[in-house]
């Protein structure tokens, strides 16, 4: 029982990991797939931070009294990937943003027939200029 409790963290990314994927697979809905991005990067976050315990473990603060530190890189290589995703996450709701206000909607399958080889592009302001 006790191998099951400490590879709860793992059990974890597994669960997160297999939602967001199946998330940007299974909606057709721009936001709830940059949604499913989110949870997919959260299980990589946890990840790194169950890969970076160590049991007892202190921070590496050199002392005489210490002898099993924790690695500071998991932690720094989370704090800069956290800043990373929340700024991908903020370019990916902007351009939503913008293909809803060209096309009227976030929709996959409706936006398809307008993008396509066989249709040109047509954005809601041509539209209204053409009318």
């Amino acid at each position: 029982m006790k191998d099951l409790v400490g590879l709860f963290p793992y059990w974890a990314v597994i669960v997160l990991m297999m939602t967001g994927l199946y998330i940007v697979i299974a909606q057709g809905n721009l936001v709830k797939k940059l949604i499913g991005l989110g949870i997919f990067q959260v299980s990589v976050f946890v990840l790194y931070i169950a890969i970076g315990v160590v049991d007892g473990g202190t921070p590496p603060i050199l002392d005489d009294a210490f002898s099993v530190y924790s690695n500071p890189l998991p932690s720094v290589l989370i704090l800069t990937a956290i800043v990373v995703g929340v700024a991908t996450l903020a370019v990916g709701l902007a351009l939503a943003v913008r293909i809803r206000e060209a096309f009227g909607t976030v929709e996959e399958e409706d936006l398809l027939p307008l993008t396509g080889p066989d249709q040109p592009a047509v954005t809601d302001l041509e539209r209204e200029a053409r009318s």
